[in-house]
């Protein structure tokens, strides 16, 4: 049986991968289910029916023809290939939901001749042009995209990667698995024994499985027993939510928003995020040439691109993207399958119902592990794919990824405190943000400069630091001048401090000091291709 399994191209490590892939997808939809439930005014059933039911099925498109793509480059080659990892952008969906949908449910809530009801549609379909346009962005930016990825240095491109696994999902697990030590820990140990110690389990079995398998175990013991971190089965009904959700078409939906003006009073945060999406798919095509596994720009590009599209008109208002984490995937030994597995699978989930009853009974913290090892590997990756002399360039790569999630710290810790009325005092930031539980926040304003645009940031940032290492001084200049460049028209660096959030929007000529910052820099460059001396190395 094993035998015929490997000549079908399938491969062990696949189990491994769908099941890392489908925890990050699964944690997507749960987090989907409580925002739009939470902030936009969207009834359960409504996410259920329409919303989850479009996003299975852009995550179908898409994992279908990497999964083919994959298989196609391996049977050229002669070797295994691992499919790009592909699902909903999570940058997207906390941006869409938080700048786009709920802002525009508040202002219609508020206003007289809307029900709640009638407001979180608008909001809705609001949600729905915007991923339409993200769509449309991330499908022409595959023609130009294999341009950008030949002139940006591998190093700019893989520590911005990096920047987001170590905040974004290495620290947001860890932290996770540290809360709930109980449950997390063990599943932990077991991934690491497995792949950072390199071993086989008895009877061929994946590690990744057998952590889920493990940490689940220990949830239902500990709810058994009656003791603190097991199981929330949501009241005892654990098929609460199940039933057909056949997928709808919402052109309708999608012509009618159109021309409103909910929709293009957002364009500032639309735009930068389809620009953003399409950077981010490009670092990690890079990501998996790093490993070995190289893919065609342009189509992988389009096709993510069409599965936004297909997500827009079937219901769903938030992009899919390429996913980081290719290396960590292709160490776990995963080929195509397992990205072929994952479609089908959220697909089946999702149109019956049946996400809510998985959640319930394995928990997240079962399967974090895997996540983290993704992470780790992602991060390794940066350093051990590039030459040695770039390290730095690593590092300095690094930062804007940390100062994003150092900002969502602060965002989520100031819930229910004065941080939002504090920042919203004036256009000149204070210096320190105190009030935050008894904390101070140092030089709040550079951390807000920094996380504003911060995938961009951090390719400028990292592409200099290498050209710099090369003594390339004339390339960091030029570097430096488009970096001041995307700042005087509020690529990055630019945001809009309200009473409630501090969102990022194009706004130009607002970051004028950083624009200056650049310039300044560039000059030092030119200054030292014409008057330095280089050091001899002894």
């Amino acid at each position: 049986m094993g035998d015929r399994l490997v000549r079908a191209g399938l491969v062990r490590g696949d189990l491994d991968g769908f099941f890392g892939l489908m925890v990050d997808n699964l944690l997507q939809f749960l987090v989907i289910l409580a925002l739009t439930t939470g902030m936009c005014g969207l009834s359960a059933e409504f996410v259920l029916g329409t919303i989850f039911p479009g996003a299975a099925l852009s995550l179908l498109v898409g994992n279908l023809y990497y999964a083919w793509l994959a298989r196609k480059l391996s049977r050229e080659t002669g070797r295994p290939v691992t499919a790009l990892p592909y699902g909903i952008n999570t940058v997207s969906l906390f941006a869409y939901v938080l700048f786009v949908m709920a802002p525009t449910y508040q202002e219609l809530a508020a206003s007289p001749g809307f029900t709640p009801e009638q407001a979180g549609r608008v909001a809705w379909q609001v949600g729905l042009v915007a991923c339409l346009l993200s769509g449309v962005i991330e499908t022409l930016g595959g023609f130009v995209a294999e341009w950008v990825r030949k002139v940006t240095p591998r190093a700019a491109l893989l520590s911005t990667l990096a920047g987001i696994a170590v905040g974004f999902i290495s620290m947001e697990f860890i932290l996770r698995s540290f809360d709930r030590p109980l449950v997390a820990l063990a599943p932990l140990a077991l991934v690491l024994v497995s792949y950072l110690a390199r071993v086989r389990w008895p009877m061929g079995l994946p590690g990744g499985l057998l952590a889920v398998l493990l940490g689940t175990a220990i949830a239902w013991g500990l709810r058994l027993a009656g003791l603190p971190g097991g199981v929330d089965v949501g009241g005892g009904d654990i098929l609460a939510g199940a039933g057909w959700h056949p997928p709808v078409p919402v052109i309708g939906d999608l012509l009618a928003a159109l021309g409103s003006p909910h929709v293009w009073g957002r364009i500032s945060i639309i735009l930068p995020m389809g620009l953003i999406n399409v950077l981010g798919s490009l670092q990690n095509i890079e990501s998996a040439e790093a490993e070995g596994d190289r893919f065609p720009t342009r189509p992988c590009l389009v096709a993510n691109g069409i599965g936004t599209l297909a997500a827009a008109c079937l219901g769903s208002c938030f992009p899919t993207t390429i996913y980081i984490g290719h290396p960590g995937w292709k160490r776990m030994g995963a080929g195509w399958a397992y990205s072929a597995a994952n479609g089908i699978f959220f697909t089946v989930v999702a149109l019956t119902g049946l996400i809510g009853p998985i959640a319930r009974v394995v928990p997240v913290e079962a399967a974090m592990a895997i996540l983290v090892w993704i992470a780790v590997i992602i991060t390794t990756q940066a350093f051990t794919a590039t030459p040695r002399e770039h390290a730095p360039a690593v590092v300095l790569g690094l930062l804007p990824g940390l100062a994003a999630w150092g900002w969502l710290l602060v965002e989520m810790t100031a819930q229910g405190t004065s941080l939002a009325g504090h920042l919203a005092a004036g256009v000149h930031l204070p210096e320190v943000v105190a009030d935050l539980r008894g904390t101070t926040i140092p030089y709040v304003g550079g951390l807000l400069t920094l996380k504003a645009g911060f995938l961009f940031s951090a390719t400028f940032l990292a592409a200099i630091g290498v050209f710099l290492a090369e003594r390339r001084f004339g390339r960091a200049a030029l570097w430096a001048v488009v970096a001041g460049g995307f700042s005087w028209v509020g690529l990055m660096h630019a945001y809009t401090v309200t009473a409630g959030a501090v969102r990022e929007e194009i706004r130009p000529g607002f970051a004028w000091p950083m624009a200056l910052g650049y310039l300044a820099a560039a000059i030092v460059f030119l200054a030292a291709r014409f008057l330095a001396q280089p050091v001899e190395e002894t």
